[in-house]
């Protein structure tokens, strides 16, 4: 949650005023309604002039994973939408934004033999280009991590425009791709706030429990105030369904309670709780190319579908 006490100047988010002001059941309850002004994202981002002012460059949609809460299938949802993308034949990059590189792993590729990573792309040691790699088994670019990306939290403050690095990055390779996808870390960090600061928008993966419905209140809350003071062209994409257990009374009770609250914020799409989808990173896989024809598998393959058939209202 964001912090209440007062700031010392190296905290991620002392760059927002009044951070943790507002009610979490006041986000929550407002975020149904929340549209930001000013957004449209086709004609502000989709679409932009290029140098020459003569050719008409398309953007991609850049979207954070992001839920401050662990173990809610951030990284799965980032690793399986990316190859289920490609797999749609959408130019996909991955950006593994979490020190532990676990995106990076499930893509097929050992973070301990990385000669440059995305560490190196944040702290100015590396351009985007020589950073990326291509995942062996997914099919999708990747800006791989490891353990250094937890040094890039101290390094970064000291730095320029330390919460835009990344965005300032991706500019130079936007005609690349169709769709770039940020797996976050799991907590309101420096890194997190890069990843709010270079997106569109944000895919908000959630399981149906009760202590989920509390950590998106503060997730909703963070948001909004990164909107209102340092990317005015973020906005909340949607919930996700993940692990999903029908036979459970309340997880079908929150299903319901989310649709009727926040309508078609929340994605068609329900990841269900699959065994296939946990094995596949063991192999260095994502699940949608581990096993096409299980249940975790098919269900992001119709979330990739259900993304890219809306892709033109975001």
């Amino acid at each position: 949650m964001l912090p209440e006490t007062p700031c010392n100047g190296k905290h991620a988010f002392c760059a927002i005023p009044g951070a943790g002001s507002a009610k979490a059941a006041d986000a929550v309850m407002g975020f149904g309604d929340w549209a930001p002004d000013g957004l449209n994202l086709q004609a502000s981002h989709r679409a932009t002039l290029s140098t020459d002012s003569t050719r008409l460059t398309i953007m991609p949609h850049i979207f954070c994973v992001a839920n401050q809460k662990g173990g809610v299938g951030k990284t799965t949802t980032s690793v399986n939408l990316s190859a289920a993308l490609h797999q749609a034949g959408q130019r996909t990059l991955l950006v593994d934004l979490d020190p532990q590189g676990n995106a990076t792993m499930g893509s097929g590729i050992d973070k301990h033999k990385l000669d440059r990573s995305i560490y190196h792309l944040l702290v100015g040691l590396a351009g985007l280009g020589e950073a990326r790699v291509k995942s062996p088994s997914g099919g999708y670019d990747i800006l791989p991590a490891n353990r250094d990306l937890a040094g890039a939290e101290i390094e970064l403050v000291n730095l320029e425009r330390r919460e835009k690095r990344l965005r300032e990055a991706l500019v130079t390779t936007m005609a690349d791709y169709d769709f770039v996808l940020i797996d976050c870390p799991p907590s309101l960090s420096l890194l997190t706030l890069n990843g709010l600061c270079a997106a569109h928008g944000v895919i908000i993966p959630m399981q149906c429990e009760y202590y989920a419905m509390e950590g998106l209140a503060d997730l909703v809350n963070s948001i909004k105030k990164v909107h209102a003071h340092l990317n005015r062209d973020l906005k909340i994409i949607g919930l996700l369904r993940v692990m999903f257990d029908p036979r459970v009374t309340l997880q079908q009770q929150v299903s319901s309670q989310l649709e009727s609250h926040f309508g078609d914020k929340v994605f068609r799409a329900v990841v269900p709780r699959n065994v296939r989808l946990a094995e596949a990173p063991s192999h260095g896989m994502p699940g949608v190319r581990y096993d096409p024809a299980s249940r975790g598998a098919q269900a992001y393959l119709a979330f990739a579908a259900e993304l890219i058939e809306r892709s033109g209202t975001f």
